[in-house]
């Protein structure tokens, strides 16, 4: 352990960027770094489809950032091993699945004080002997973190121990959207947004039928999918929308740089999936002021109450899904004051700036149960 008072903390997770675990460390690192109470290190580990570029960008915006071999558990585990003796950790954060398998074997063989593991959905692909793995990995574990109450709540159920497995919200940069007011949902395009990867996580084409059902009730609005995925999730939501004939209306923006002015220039913001952790997408789509509308699974039931400040449908329900949609394009009232209290809560409960003092306080935590234990050694 380093004998600076200023603990220092390595944030391990996937290299792939597509999901929300790898955004919520990057967030981290860079809120640590500009409130000095901490020293932090962003690893990644490698993956086919980890960007260069990408990795090139953090660096030029001044974020630490390693990177470690993932073409094995035992490659990545045995480099994360000697980052972490070399750097001098003091608490290792392992964000997601797999990773926090892999991340905590590395601290455990390096002898990093502290563990921390941070669980980002409701779920994930845990057979036995990998849910047999994170129990013994909890016993040697500071805290186990869920992103939001409904993942805290799986992980208790996987026999995580309650006194040391708690609930942190995630949050996003709020910045980018504080002039959303400015716009107002009435004077912005009637065209719904969904920002999300193609995955089996995602539900586009139960939008893509709720918007086919618009036609008949004389709505036409354009639908904009914001998001990459592997060509087996993209192509058959493209077959679904030739199929339905909404060629015209439907449009595969790929992975977009500008998330932000797209939501705030469109009157509703979409979520429609099968479960989640807690949306980061969905967030942004509130701070933007849009009227947004989420599946009710766990996760997406803590950012919207349902009514006050989006709309929730249940799961793969097209006709419900179009209801909630045709109230938002039709009722400008409705949807003007369901965009405006979403902004608010975005803002205040969602903020990076609350994630990262809900964070801060707790490593700081850890890193003093950890300094003590080697005082009284």
């Amino acid at each position: 352990m380093t004998t600076d008072l200023r603990p220092r903390v390595i944030h391990f997770v996937t290299g792939g960027f597509s999901g929300g675990a790898t955004q919520v460390a990057i967030a981290l690192v860079n809120a640590a770094r500009e409130g000095g109470r901490m020293e932090t290190l962003l690893v990644l580990r490698r993956k086919r489809r980890t960007d260069p570029a990408r990795i090139e960008e953090l660096r030029a915006t001044g974020v630490p950032v390693a990177v470690v071999p993932g073409w094995s558990h035992a490659a990545t585990v045995v480099a994360l091993a000697r980052l972490c003796r070399r750097w001098g950790a003091d608490v290792l954060v392992a964000h997601g699945f797999s990773e926090h398998l892999w991340g905590r074997y590395a601290g455990l063989l390096a002898g990093v004080p502290a563990l921390v593991h941070v669980e980002h959905n409701t779920r994930e692909r845990y057979t036995g002997w990998r849910r047999a793995q994170t129990r013994w990995l909890a016993r040697r574990t500071a805290r186990i973190v869920g992103c939001s109450e409904g993942v805290r709540q799986v992980l208790l159920g996987m026999g995580m121990p309650p006194e040391r497995t708690l609930a942190i919200s995630n949050g996003i940069r709020v910045a980018p959207f504080v002039d959303a007011p400015s716009r107002p949902v009435a004077s912005r395009e009637r065209g719904i947004v969904m920002v999300a990867r193609f995955s089996r996580q995602k539900d586009h084409a139960t939008l893509v039928r709720a918007v086919a059902l618009l036609r008949g009730r004389g709505l036409h609005p354009p639908l904009l999918f914001a998001g990459a995925g592997k060509p087996m999730h993209v192509r058959p939501v493209e077959r679904l929308v030739e199929e339905l004939g909404l060629a015209g209306q439907v449009h595969f923006l790929g992975l977009h740089r500008g998330v932000p002015d797209l939501l705030m220039g469109h009157r509703i913001g979409v979520l429609s999936t099968h479960y989640e952790g807690m949306p980061l997408a969905l967030i942004e789509a509130m701070a933007a002021g849009c009227a947004v509308v989420g599946t009710a699974v766990p996760g997406v039931r803590e950012v919207i109450r349902d009514g006050e400040d989006g709309l929730l449908v249940p799961e793969n329900d097209a006709p419900a899904l179009a209801d909630a949609l045709e109230r938002l394009l039709r009722d400008d009232a409705v949807a003007a004051r369901l965009g405006a209290a979403a902004h608010a809560r975005a803002l205040s409960h969602f903020s990076r700036e609350r994630m990262h003092a809900d964070y801060e306080r707790m490593l700081l935590d850890v890193a003093a149960e950890a300094r003590a234990r080697v005082s009284a050694a």
